[in-house]
């Protein structure tokens, strides 16, 4: 069985929204300080910990000398804490990431030889979409997104992929989110983004321009489960001048097809005419 990545959309995504006061579960306390950590604040006091998780400093402490024995947090020399390995180890059991990971990274490596840029793996967990693996040339354009790092579903193409696939139920949730008259920055409206999601689904491929931080096209195509849901996204990054995207999509959705077969899913075949085998003696035609 499939499963259902992130229930409902509000508030997905670890402890996100669930801070509710002071009578809040211990649990969601703890986790509301684990997800102060972000790329760019991968280094915290407990002093900042505690403000930026609207905690009382004596929570603070007790909780962090909690997840620091467990091994969530780990202490540095200058008294600042790390998110701890361990946390490493119960992330990388996730069948939707290493699990999927496993079986399509000889595929990525196959696709990376023949660009030799970005190759993106990709899952949906709520309103985002999570890099669960990128290959990439030392020479490659820049990109904004790392392993483990969320992208918006709606802007790039891994996104638009799993949002073009999701259950109706949740497709209109998240289109419900930005349905207002502005979208946000680079967005399109909820309107326009119907008539590329149906695009999308139609030609089994997204192909989104990116002009920051540098003039890219990505490619993306779904990776389908063996019941036939799509469990994850697949994409090559390049410079837009490298090759027509055109010309990158029967690559991609090429390594997305054998992927999926490698996971179970039983293909249809799409109007392709087999040659009947030949009887043993039998004269060619």
């Amino acid at each position: 069985m499939t499963p259902k990545s992130g229930g409902k959309v509000a508030g997905a995504g670890g402890a996100r929204g669930l801070r509710e006061g002071p009578g809040q579960p211990v649990l969601v306390r703890a986790l509301s300080l684990l997800e102060q950590f972000t790329e760019r604040r991968r280094a915290l006091s407990l002093s900042e910990l505690a403000r930026s998780a609207s905690l009382a400093p004596a929570t603070a402490l007790r909780l962090v000398r909690h997840l620091t024995e467990w091994g969530a947090l780990e202490r540095l020399e200058d008294g600042r804490y790390v998110v701890g390995v361990r946390l490493w180890e119960i992330a990388s059991l996730s069948p939707r990431g290493h699990g999927v990971r496993q079986i399509a990274l000889p595929y990525l490596e196959d696709l990376y030889e023949v660009t030799r840029h970005h190759v993106l793996l990709s899952v949906r967990d709520g309103s985002d979409a999570v890099l669960i693996d990128r290959l990439s040339s030392r020479n490659a354009t820049e990109v904004a997104y790392r392993v483990g790092g969320r992208m918006p579903l709606r802007t790039t193409a891994v996104g638009q992929v799993l949002l073009a696939y999701s259950a109706p139920d949740v497709l209109e949730e998240l289109l419900a989110q930005t349905a207002g008259p502005e979208a946000g920055p680079g967005e399109p409206p909820a309107g326009d983004l119907r008539a590329v999601l149906a695009g999308v689904k139609q030609s089994g491929a997204a192909v989104v321009r990116r002009t920051h931080p540098s003039r890219t096209v990505s490619v993306a195509a779904p990776i389908y489960a063996a019941d036939g849901a799509v469990l994850a996204a697949l994409s090559i990054v390049v410079p837009d001048t490298a090759a027509p995207a055109l010309e990158l999509v029967p690559l991609v959705r090429a390594a997305a097809r054998a992927i999926s077969r490698s996971l179970g899913h039983q293909a249809t075949v799409s109007g392709a005419w087999r040659h009947p085998a030949r009887e043993p003696g039998a004269k060619p035609a």
